[in-house]
Order: structure tokens, then sequence, then C-alpha cells
């Protein structure tokens, strides 16, 4: 067995697979957090976790999950996006480095924060699921800006975004309302 490493190296199915499911993760993370899915949010830790967004929150998962709501309370909208994602994995651990993109509309619409920065993760796999063990925020830059005009969601009919459960895709898609039990498939 080959040492962990970010080098180039061959990749059995099982690895590709844990590849796939520690990225399933991270954007569900996102999702969850953008449509403001508590539940889902805090499936995704250990019980045990440890979550670090450093200086706005430190403490466990659960007490995280707590927190956010009021956090999110300060924002219009939120989208939360994942690019370049890194991952060595040994065993049924892993670490990952995954850069991310968070844009914040203040809740009066008059300006947009848009941070850049890394997640810094550490993941295990438990009865054969990953999910995180430790997350940490690692802050690159940012960019403010007053928005000096309403918010143009698109044009009129477009269907509009929004933070919770009202979320049009849930209409759209039924197995995701399904998940987050406001509906059931037929």
């Amino acid at each position: 067995m080959s040492k962990p490493t970010l080098a180039p190296h061959r990749m059995t199915p099982e690895a590709a697979a844990d590849r796939i499911a520690l990225r399933h993760l991270a954007d569900a993370y996102c999702h969850a957090v953008d449509r403001r899915d508590y539940a889902l949010l805090l499936s995704l830790y250990h019980e045990d976790a440890y979550d670090n967004h450093a200086p706005f929150f430190t403490g466990t998962a659960k007490e995280y999950v707590a927190w956010l709501p009021g956090m999110l309370a300060h924002w219009s909208a939120t989208s939360h996006s994942i690019s370049n994602a890194l991952y060595v994995i040994d065993g049924d651990h892993a670490e990952g480095e995954l850069l991310t993109r968070a844009y914040h509309r203040t809740a009066d619409n008059q300006r947009e924060i848009i941070g850049y920065g890394r997640y810094v993760d550490r993941y295990e796999k438990r009865e054969g699921i990953w999910k995180f063990s430790y997350r940490a925020l690692v802050m690159d830059y940012d960019e403010i800006r007053d928005v000096g005009a309403a918010p143009n969601a698109g044009p009129e009919g477009a269907s509009i975004g929004s933070a919770g459960a009202d979320d049009p895709a849930y209409k759209f898609l039924p197995r995701f309302a399904a998940s987050r039990g406001l509906a059931e498939v037929k």
C-alpha cells in the first residue's frame, strides 16, 4: 500500500468512490447552508465533530448548526460554492483543502460581501459513511461592495430563489423535497 499523497498515483475504484463521496459531502454542505436546511447540515458532521469558522464561531458541529440561523438572518441571500478540491485519503481518514467562494447579500439588499478562502477539513468514514470530523475556514481575501440598486433576479416570470424550504428547487425536484421532508415522491 502506498503512502497517502497529493501527487498523481494509481487510484483504485474504491479510492475514486471515496473522492466522489467526499465531494458530495462538500457540495451538500453548500446546499444545506444556502437553503437553510439545518437538519441536512447537521447530518454531514460526525456527532463529535468540531467546526472552526473563527473569528465568527468555534465549537462543536451541533453548536455551529444552532448558531448559524442567527448569523444567516443578516443576509437576504447567500451562495456558497466549491471549485478546486484536493483530498488525501488514508484508509478511513482523509483530509481535504477546498477552495470556496461565499457570496452574501445584506438583509437590506444594499451590500455584497464575497469571501474567498479554503475549507481545510478532516473526515472520517464510520460505518461506511464519510462525514466531517473537523472543518475550518481559512480566509484568503474578500470583496465588499455597495449594490446601489434593488436586486435583479432575472426577467419577469423567472423562478426566484430563496434561502429556505420555499425555494423553487423543491417544487421542481420532488426527491429533493422528499429528502427534506417537504413532500413524498409520487
